[in-house]
């Protein structure tokens, strides 16, 4: 409960910084979010699953854009399985970064960031290699000089010859080249590039946990505003190739098959109930036979944290 007890604080503070932004109906979602949770547990109450709650789902929402990076992490694990075993594919990760800017210069980049990645990944050398992408934006804020830091993370899905391939391997060099070629930024110092195996979970929530960091956007409101405005109804995650394919796979269920069964025995339900500082556990009860049926011997649905 540690964690979620430390996510609904921070959800306090982001009451304050958005209520501007939204109107009350939505405020009061904001408010009332996980304030109630129901965890099914095992016979030893070590083993804690969420059952129910009652997310805001508001996409700034520490509580909420946590649980959704969790679930997200899996899906990406799913689609990278798929496009390994039936697509023959590696996977390299790419980060691509520029100078910081201040809030004023922030939306610019972005657009320019949106720019630059299209010129880049349409250069003949990187349309060879890329068989496929998934995207994210993500920005950092530096409050030691009041500026801030958009760049991508990139997941690319490549052929397994493309390591040993001299003629199509791109090195970290000229990955540098490339995106200060496609960005006119010549001062740019460093890109950074792996490659990745498919069930590295740092690398998963990387790609997967939300845009800015709530210990970032959650400083003050002139901070909170910035990402607010510069992220609103921004696309976080974009895919491309064999990861679109995936994804409709994902969606439909048909990747399911992939998803490991949860073999923990279910047997009690818990009550939590936010208290406004801490959850108090107010009961205990036993699982009938249709909800341990619904419950038991399911697939999971998200990864736990590291």
């Amino acid at each position: 409960m540690n964690k979620y007890t430390e996510k609904k604080k921070r959800n306090q503070v982001f009451q304050n910084f958005i209520k501007r932004h939204i109107g009350e109906n939505q405020m009061e979602l904001v408010r009332e979010c996980n304030t109630f949770l129901s965890f099914v547990t095992d016979k030893t109450l070590e083993k804690k699953k969420l059952y129910k709650a009652n997310p805001c789902k508001n996409r700034f929402c520490p509580v909420c854009s946590w649980r959704k990076a969790r679930k997200d992490a899996l899906g990406l694990s799913l689609m990278m399985q798929y496009v390994k075993q039936h697509k023959q594919k590696e996977f390299i990760f790419l980060t691509l970064t520029t100078p910081n800017v201040k809030v004023n210069y922030l939306e610019d980049e972005i657009k320019n960031y949106n720019k630059s990645f299209k010129k880049m990944f349409e250069r003949k050398k990187v349309r060879m290699i890329s068989k496929g992408y998934v995207r994210k934006l993500e920005i950092t804020y530096n409050k030691k000089d009041d500026t801030y830091n958009p760049h991508f993370h990139v997941l690319i899905a490549v052929n397994k010859s493309y390591f040993k391939d001299t003629k199509v391997y791109i090195k970290q060099k000229e990955w540098l080249d490339l995106w200060r070629d496609v960005t006119n930024m010549p001062e740019i110092t460093q890109v950074y590039i792996q490659k990745i195996r498919q069930n590295d979970n740092k690398e998963l929530y990387e790609m997967a946990k939300y845009s800015g960091k709530d210990s970032d956007y959650l400083v003050n409101q002139k901070v909170f505003d910035a990402f607010y405005k510069s992220l609103k109804g921004k696309q976080v995650l974009v895919y491309s190739g064999l990861f679109k394919e995936a994804r409709k796979k994902l969606k439909n269920g048909e990747l399911d098959y992939l998803r490991e069964i949860d073999l923990t025995e279910y047997i009690y339900q818990i009550f939590y109930i936010w208290n406004k500082k801490e959850y108090l556990a107010s009961e205990l009860h036993d699982l009938s036979e249709q909800e341990k049926r619904e419950i038991n011997k399911r697939m999971i649905s998200e990864i736990e944290e590291e």
